[in-house]
């Protein structure tokens, strides 16, 4: 049976540690789907920090836009952890700027299409980046109503919801039905 689980928080919240964490109690073996791109060296040594932390017996797909394809190769039944959305809406964003939404959606519901039909253990990690400042600049406003409206496809789907906040994460997705439950 597939599931879905969305590791949400801000930088450097601890939530891929705590969705690493949680992957590891589902079972071996378990997949890692990485979106970074080392355009930098600031990113080669995020990249490189990032795969430290992870045991060598995952193996790792990079997909730095096409997800969703990357997923067909992928065993029925197997635990795969997506780091990040955050990465994959920038490269979508930067790939399609000129009308970046219709993309993003496209692949976020190819992934989540892709999840349920090989019947997936997806946990995916992204950045909360609605809790900040508005950003100064046009592009970086689209970037961040994007990933909004995409971390919200994606936990309306998802099975479970975790806020990571200094490394504590905190299922919301129950207390939100638990709050429903009361109105």
């Amino acid at each position: 049976m597939s599931s879905i689980t969305l590791f949400t928080g801000g930088a450097r919240s601890g939530k891929s540690a705590r969705a690493e964490q949680y992957a590891r109690r589902l079972g071996e073996p378990i997949i890692y789907v990485a979106t970074a791109e080392a355009r930098d060296a600031e990113m080669v040594e995020r990249i490189a920090h990032h795969q430290q932390r992870r045991p060598a017996t995952w193996p790792t797909i990079e997909a730095p836009l096409a997800v969703a394809q990357a997923l067909h190769a992928v065993p029925h039944g197997a635990v795969v952890l997506l780091d990040c959305l955050s990465l994959l809406v920038t490269n979508l964003l930067l790939a399609h700027e000129a009308d970046p939404e219709p993309p993003i959606v496209a692949e976020v519901s190819a992934i989540l299409a892709v999840a349920q039909t090989r019947d997936l253990h997806l946990i995916i990690v992204t950045n909360e980046v609605g809790m900040g400042i508005v950003p100064a600049y046009p592009l970086g406003r689209v970037y961040r109503d994007v990933l909004g409206r995409a971390n919200q496809q994606v936990a309306a789907a998802a099975d479970a919801v975790y806020l990571v906040v200094s490394g504590i994460p905190i299922e919301i997705k129950a207390l939100a039905a638990a709050w429903a439950k009361e109105e």
